[in-house]
């Protein structure tokens, strides 16, 4: 406990450092929270179409930039999963014509 005395000491005569660590132990850190959005959103058309979906969002307003930012990267996560997925059902169909 005199640890803790000894820092409220330093924050109490200015000590800026003390200061910052009483106050994180106090108040932690705010975290960003993005808002939740709602548009029209097709995921079954091509990826150019899914992204020009969400870019008519934001310059209509609906969709914030740097929310629109990460939906399209979302979207680009799920190209490259399907790509995976498609290439590796294509193995398996060649795989399977080669037993034969």
């Amino acid at each position: 406990m005199e640890v803790v005395r000894v820092v409220l000491e330093a924050a109490k005569g200015g000590d800026m450092v003390a200061c910052g660590h009483v106050l994180a132990r106090i108040a932690p850190a705010l975290r960003s929270k993005s808002q939740t959005v709602e548009f029209d959103f097709d995921p079954e058309p091509p990826i150019a179409k899914q992204i020009e979906s969400v870019l008519a969002a934001v310059a209509a307003g609906q969709v914030p930039p740097d929310v629109g930012q990460m939906i399209i990267g979302s979207i680009g996560t799920l190209s490259s999963v399907r790509k995976e997925e498609e290439l590796e059902a294509r193995i398996i169909q060649l795989e399977a014509k080669e037993v034969r």
